[in-house]
């Protein structure tokens, strides 16, 4: 950890500069909102009440707006590329989806939330987060199903969306990558009406438009959303946001090569990173979503609390893509290539509701929590595999386009699927002296419908109980070790490729003990987590088609995290984080792969981070950082016998601001290191990101 940290510091010469505002005050910022040069001290995520993470028995990390300007990530997963237990951007640079596994376990159709409500997906309908209008980003690691129901049982991520501010905000940003892909975005906000009988009203209006091309030839990555919430505060106890958001994506599937060729060579040598190995003129990725939704808040006292909270969100992707399945000729690089199609919309609803009552018994403080939450999701999926190798060949190394149109094909799926689920959750937080004990439970009642339109239709109806009790001490000095025990349950909309029925719910079980460190004498927190991670009926994909899944069985992980964020001096800010695990199937079908690693999967990985901003003298307002990331190895294959070696890169950022300007550059990658960032396969490996250089000038007033 503390080589990381040294790392971190001894290569601070240039990083990344982002449409973020700092030192604005959100019409409903509260304690859990408020972040000091990186170092979070309160979070809501965890319980759902505003709860000093050093009082809370669980990990968590917090990437606020400051983080994000100074790294600069391009998309949403790599938000975490700095925090510990976290692994984002596992594909390297496709921007199609955000990917994350957290404590080693793919985490993006079940585990991203936005505003404490999830965002679930099935098969290829997908959400996408959209950074810039975030104001944070809280990792919470661990099951957290006992409050928020279906979840990953590696923990989730959330977003925090920008909100309407009491001061005026007005704020432009422009920027341009080495790749020539470029973007505009814009974040107005402010107060409408402060007097008169019918309350305060504070608006935002924030958006980004981008586009432009990628590191692959013929894919272009093209983005705009816009962003605009009103805040109405009739009166002192009571307050009401709505957000609304449309968003379009346009760009390609990314190029999946060989393990021979990426890897390690082939005869022929190694395909190069700026190949586009599909089908540029008719090869797409197109989605369109649209999200509307409010945040209700009632106190009818100093005690009592009244919570609602409702969204609903609409889908449509449109995909099509010929991809490499394999080698034809590993001698001349020609590669065999498959079509797949995939026309999916997908709406999803939630209603969240929770009283909170503060009261005492005593010694004992009681921080009570009562909630019930609807959900539905609906998808109506359509997608078509090619046969194997049935689209025309093509040379990795000088590709010939064939002007394939669209594919299409016989349907693999034509279905409708919807889901529906009821939970009721409580929770206690109890204070007695220094002790804070934890105790939340759920049952969540689901129903699942398949509408099968080419076989077989299926139903099922489940239950179960999810809890999780911890406990955590705080010292005078600021150390505050904690330990904690939760379970998890999640419905899965699917269906068992070998049986042909819908997929049994997951479940999930985890031990965790760790310490907190928040020093007296310094702007800084420090953490470290020891956990035991169980999880039943997980999913585990037959590798062709890439729909094909089923139910392995048990999957374990057991791991250590290791966290700082610290501000030690004025101008200076510094995060390190490290990660390690063990993560192996324990029980399955196939008894080959007992002990064995889940593929794309690394074993361990670090960073650190530092950036500083010299506060006076000639030099005031010019800042430099860097980092360094290293991702431990992986494997290709479920027998483990192709390891994707570990890498290590390094980003860079300086940056100027006076006056309300801002002027940035930002480095991924460095030294432009050529490395594949994981494998799914043994024929489906991606390249990583290669040097991304970003200029940005941005304008405050």
């Amino acid at each position: 950890m503390s080589a990381l940290l040294l790392a971190g510091v001894s290569h601070a010469a240039l990083a990344q500069s982002a449409g973020v505002q700092l030192e604005t005050i959100n019409v409903d910022a509260q304690g859990g909102n408020v972040i000091d040069n990186y170092v979070a001290r309160r979070s809501t995520s965890a319980t759902k009440t505003d709860t000093p993470l050093i009082e809370t028995p669980q990990a968590i990390s917090v990437v606020g707006a400051e983080q994000i300007r100074d790294q600069r990530p391009a998309k949403f997963d790599e938000v975490a590329r700095y925090s510990p237990g976290v692994f984002g951007a596992p594909y390297g640079p496709d921007s199609r989806n955000d990917w994350f596994f957290i404590r080693g376990f793919k985490a993006d159709n079940d585990g991203i939330f936005l505003d404490g409500q999830q965002l679930y997906y099935y098969s290829y309908g997908s959400f996408k987060m959209q950074t810039f209008g975030l104001e944070r980003v809280d990792l919470l690691r661990g099951p957290s199903s006992a409050l928020f129901g279906s979840g990953n049982p590696g923990g989730i991520v959330n977003g925090v969306s920008k909100k309407p501010t009491v001061e005026p905000l007005r704020y432009v940003e422009v920027g341009i990558n080495n790749f020539g892909n470029r973007y505009l975005g814009f974040d107005f906000s402010g107060p409408v009406v402060t007097t008169g009988d019918h309350g305060k009203i504070y608006y935002r209006l924030t958006g980004q438009a981008q586009a432009g091309a990628t590191q692959i030839k013929h894919m272009e990555d093209d983005n705009y959303f816009i962003q605009p919430s009103v805040t109405w505060i009739p009166n002192i106890d009571t307050k009401l946001t709505i957000i609304a958001q449309a968003a379009h994506n346009n760009t390609k599937q990314q190029t999946w090569v060989p393990y021979q060729g990426s890897v390690i060579d082939a005869p022929f040598g190694r395909i190069p990173t700026d190949k586009y190995l599909g089908e540029p003129a008719s090869d797409k990725w197109r989605r369109d979503q649209l999200m509307i939704g409010y945040q209700f808040e009632h106190s009818f006292n100093n005690a009592t609390t009244f919570r609602q909270n409702a969204r609903v969100a609409h889908v449509r992707v449109d995909y099509s893509s010929y991809y490499p399945v394999g080698y034809l000729n590993p001698n001349t690089a020609d590669l065999l290539r498959s079509g797949f199609m995939a026309n999916v919309k997908a709406t999803q609803a939630s209603l969240d509701n929770n009283l909170e009552y503060k009261f005492e018994t005593g010694p004992l403080r009681h921080t009570a929590l009562v909630g019930l939450d609807l959900k539905y999701y609906g998808i109506d999926d359509y997608n078509a595999f090619g046969a194997f190798g049935g689209a025309p060949p093509i040379n990795a190394l000088n590709p010939v386009y064939s002007q394939l149109g669209a594919f299409t094909g016989p349907a693999a799926a034509n279905q409708f699927i919807t889901m529906k689920q009821l939970g009721v959750y409580v929770q206690d937080q109890i204070k007695f002296d220094r002790f804070t004990l934890v105790l939340s439970g759920r049952h969540d009642s689901l129903t699942t419908d398949r509408d099968n339109r080419i076989g077989p239709s299926q139903n099922r109806s489940d239950g179960k109980f999810s809890w999780r009790t911890g406990l955590i001490y705080n010292f005078d000095n600021g150390l505050a070790p904690y330990a904690s025990y939760a379970t998890s349950f999640a419905p899965i909309v699917g269906v068992n490729a070998l049986s042909g029925q819908l997929f049994f719910p997951e479940t999930a079980k985890q031990y965790e003990v760790g310490l907190k460190y928040q020093p007296t004498f310094m702007n800084a927190t420090f953490g470290v987590a020891l956990f035991d991670l169980t999880r039943q009926n997980v999913q585990s994909s037959l590798g062709f088609p890439p729909t094909a899944v089923t139910q392995t069985g048990e999957i374990k992980s057991r791991g250590i995290e290791l966290e700082a964020v610290l501000n030690p001096m004025p101008g200076l800010k510094i995060t390190g984080a490290y990660t390690s695990y063990r993560f192996k199937t324990t029980n399955d079908l196939n008894p080959l792969l007992i002990d064995k690693t889940l593929t794309a999967v690394p074993q361990q990985f670090g960073s650190a981070w530092a950036d500083y901003t010299f506060q006076d003298g000639p030099l005031r307002g010019f800042g430099f950082g860097g980092g360094i990331r290293y991702v431990g190895a992986s494997y290709a294959d479920t027998m483990n016998t192709l390891t994707v070696p570990s890498y290590t890169v390094y980003d860079a950022t300086i940056h100027y601001e006076r006056d309300g300007w801002r002027y940035a550059i930002n480095a991924q990658n460095l030294a432009d290191r050529i490395y594949v960032a994981s494998c799914s396969y043994a024929a489906g490996c991606i390249y990583g990101d290669r040097l991304r250089v970003t200029g940005s000038v941005s304008y405050k007033w």
